[in-house]
């Protein structure tokens, strides 16, 4: 099937770094806005027996909620689908909502499964995500095609250039990420072409406040690199890196795959004992972040993207992209 390729919004200029690395254009679509703040959304091109791609980032930013966004995204899917395209996939970088995976309240809503039953029901055939809070629980809220892919090898490759010949060790900011930071923690070793230390901090949450810090493992005298899947208001890498140092390391580094920014993110990280933060381009940046933006770096993981949807649309497989 023929490949096309849509960015909405403020996801397009990742979506151009994706269409550069594909060797394809774009396809033009309109976005109109109304005065009383709905809008429309359609593609400018037939997309009828063709494979397409819409990607859109959820995300909220000055301009947008996350909500806003999502309406958006559904829209569109749902009008590409209504014009007769073959394959309906959206491409959602840094997927809104995929934090509420469970009920920790009576009542609660799990948010992640009706997310999942939104795009059912405007009509995609699959989803592509990166690197969400909970694997099993996005892949077992959908009834679609779910794909999540990983930005560690991403993140390594940066990493193994900034660790040198120090010694360095892995942290994970709370037990729930273990897994997650011994996955980074293998690849890196692998470039490094030696052994990579690991420890994890003790953190729990009441009523929205942190609480433990303790260090489990041994970081003195080593770089210590923290890693989690995304960095909000960044009490909990703030806390982390805290407990690095107190332990003994000489550097404190944060990686994420999504810099999400948020709340008081600025001040709280401004004020960490992390030398730099790495992220992904799965959010463009949002909001205006002051002096912390000169210890922020961003990595791409357009190339990645760009892998997978070519993979996709050759009916191929996009195991080795996704997380083991």
């Amino acid at each position: 099937m023929s490949l096309m390729l849509f960015a909405i919004g403020p996801s397009r200029e990742f979506g151009a770094r994706v269409a550069s690395r594909l060797g394809v254009e774009l396809s033009p679509h309109e976005e109109r806005e109304f005065e009383d703040g709905e809008h429309k959304s359609r593609a400018l091109v037939n997309v009828r027996g063709a494979d397409v791609y819409a990607i859109h980032s959820l995300y909220g930013d000055a301009t947008q909620s996350p909500n806003d966004k999502l309406v958006r995204l559904l829209l569109f899917t749902g009008s590409l689908r209504d014009a007769g395209a073959a394959r309906v996939t959206a491409v959602v970088p840094y997927l809104a909502y995929a934090r509420k995976d469970q009920r920790s309240k009576s009542r609660d809503p799990v948010a992640t499964r009706h997310v999942a039953r939104f795009f059912e029901a405007a009509g995609c055939d699959a989803v592509l995500a990166m690197d969400v809070h909970n694997l099993a629980a996005f892949e077992n809220a959908f009834r679609c095609r779910a794909d999540n892919l990983s930005a560690a090898a991403v993140l390594a490759d940066r990493f193994a250039g900034l660790a040198g010949s120090d010694r360095v060790s892995v942290v994970s900011p709370d037990a729930g990420g273990i897994k997650r930071a011994d996955r980074f923690r293998s690849l890196l070793a692998r470039r490094l072409g030696r052994e990579v230390g690991s420890a994890f901090v003790e953190k729990y949450r009441s009523e929205g406040a942190l609480r433990g810090g303790g260090l489990v493992g041994d970081v003195a005298g080593s770089v210590a690199i923290v890693v989690d899947d995304l960095v909000s208001a960044g009490r909990t890498l703030a806390q982390a890196a805290a407990a690095c140092r107190q332990g003994g390391a000489t550097r404190v580094f944060g990686a994420a795959t999504h810099g999400v920014f948020a709340g008081e993110a600025t001040a709280i990280l401004g004020a960490s004992a992390l030398e730099r933060i790495v992220v992904t381009d799965t959010i463009a940046s949002a909001r205006p972040l002051g002096p912390l933006e000169s210890r922020i770096e961003r990595v791409s993981v357009a190339p990645l993207v760009a892998e997978a949807i070519a993979r996709l649309n050759a009916n191929g497989s996009i195991e080795d992209l996704v997380p083991g």
